[in-house]
């Protein structure tokens, strides 16, 4: 048998949000906390993001994606009261806040904690999660497997590449390959609109003249023992593809850059509620789930577009872990009652995709972090009829950020507009 070790508030992951939450938590007091990184290394994705254009709302410069790491990694480490833990797997969590680990010195660990943050992250989708036909030759990659090749372990995947998916680190690669000299065909998109910022369709693409072909898949991949090249197609308003419109790309490498998936296996094992709209558990203002003292914060929550908010929200949770630990008794029982706070839930309207936090406590100022259904021009931002902002334009790429004050609950209940224990957040044409 092996002894349980305990701590007040264990981290799940060491990417930029789980470095955010330790450092958030210690701040607030945790004497204790653990951090367990299934890496070899701190950092998370950040480590191989080696382009600039990272911390700009947080730090006011441009940084690349190890700079931005190394914001963080310095005064965790510097912390004797943060405890690190490489190359470990979390295997189990339980609601009851028990985790079982494996590294390879200490072997099988036993950690029971007085609030656990969920930082795990996200995962690339596959080209199994897209049923694409044809053969199974290599140079079949996601995009972020290629840019670990290419940035970490300075292996060039191909020469001629043909790109599905407009997501920021396909568009990211687009650059990043070209740059190294090889050819970038063409990247396509199943949607109308592009998947990524702006800021990297103009950077990446426009810049360098890589042609983008929207509302088009690739609907077979050629090639025995390597990819010889692919069959693109235009697609309908259902993304059923045309007859008649296909078109054979020549190419030696399909890079995959077709959406992320919070990882939540673990979530799902502890019990915690997720929200379909995002793949992430449904938690309050403070993170937490609907499982009392675990919480969930960075793209294990929701996907974000910048990192800068991963690490606003991380010390939310963070801050608010360490105040559930402190409530705490010797024996683990919660000197303060939980759970019968006023919570009113926050569901996604007309144009809107999905909005956290999904529950507020009544009156608590916060900001709703929210995505656009599709590319609008000139709409209100309304919550139960009341106006919160209005934006001139906005994307589904590009999360929004509102602040919900103290003076818009006057306003919402005086109109009898939050009955019900729910609000509704839509985006409305002006």
């Amino acid at each position: 048998m092996f002894n349980t070790h305990y701590t007040d508030v264990a981290i799940i992951g060491g990417g930029p949000a789980g470095l955010a939450a330790a450092l958030a938590a210690r701040r607030a007091g945790a004497e204790h906390v653990t951090v367990l990184e299934r890496n070899h290394e701190l950092g998370g994705i950040l480590q191989q993001c080696i382009h600039n254009g990272f911390g700009l709302h947080r730090f006011k410069e441009e940084l690349t994606g190890p700079e931005y790491a190394y914001r963080f990694i310095p005064q965790v480490e510097a912390d004797p009261n943060i405890h690190v833990y490489l190359n470990t797997m979390v295997l189990s969590l339980s609601p009851e806040k028990e985790m079982t680990a494996v590294h390879p010195v200490h072997g099988l660990i036993s950690l029971k904690a007085k609030s656990v943050i969920l930082a795990m992250g996200c995962r690339e989708r596959t080209r199994g999660a897209l049923s694409i036909p044809g053969t199974r030759p290599a140079g079949v990659y996601t995009a972020g497997t290629a840019q670990r090749f290419v940035n970490m372990d300075g292996f060039m995947p191909g020469k001629r590449v043909v790109i599905l998916g407009s997501g920021d680190i396909g568009l990211i690669m687009a650059r990043r390959f070209t740059m190294e000299g090889a050819k970038v065909e063409a990247v396509v998109e199943i949607m109308p609109y592009p998947a990524g910022l702006a800021r990297n369709i103009a950077q990446c693409l426009e810049d360098f003249d890589i042609p983008l072909y929207l509302s088009a898949t690739v609907t077979k991949i050629h090639g025995k023992d390597r990819v010889e090249g692919v069959t693109v197609s235009q697609v309908d308003n259902g993304w059923c593809p045309i007859p008649g419109t296909e078109r054979y790309i020549p190419c030696d490498t399909l890079l995959l850059s077709v959406g992320l998936i919070p990882e939540n296996e673990l979530s799902q094992e502890a019990e915690v509620s997720l929200d379909p709209r995002t793949g992430g558990p449904i938690v309050d203002e403070n993170r937490e789930t609907l499982i009392s003292g675990i919480f969930a914060c960075g793209n294990v929550l929701h996907v974000h577009d910048l990192v800068d908010y991963v690490s606003d929200e991380a010390e939310i949770a963070g801050e608010a872990a360490a105040r559930y630990a402190l409530k705490q008794t010797a024996d683990g029982v919660l000197n303060a009652t939980n759970g019968k706070v006023d919570k009113f839930a926050i569901k996604p309207g007309d144009g809107v995709r999905y909005v956290l936090p999904q529950r507020v406590t009544k009156g608590a100022e916060v900001d709703l972090y929210l995505r656009v259904s599709q590319p609008m021009d000139a709409i209100t931002l309304s919550l139960s009829g009341l106006t919160l902002a209005r934006k001139r334009q906005v994307r589904p790429s590009e999360m929004l950020k509102i602040r919900l004050k103290a003076q818009h609950w006057e306003s919402l209940l005086e109109a009898g507009n939050a009955e019900g224990r729910e609000l509704c957040l839509a985006a409305e044409p002006r």
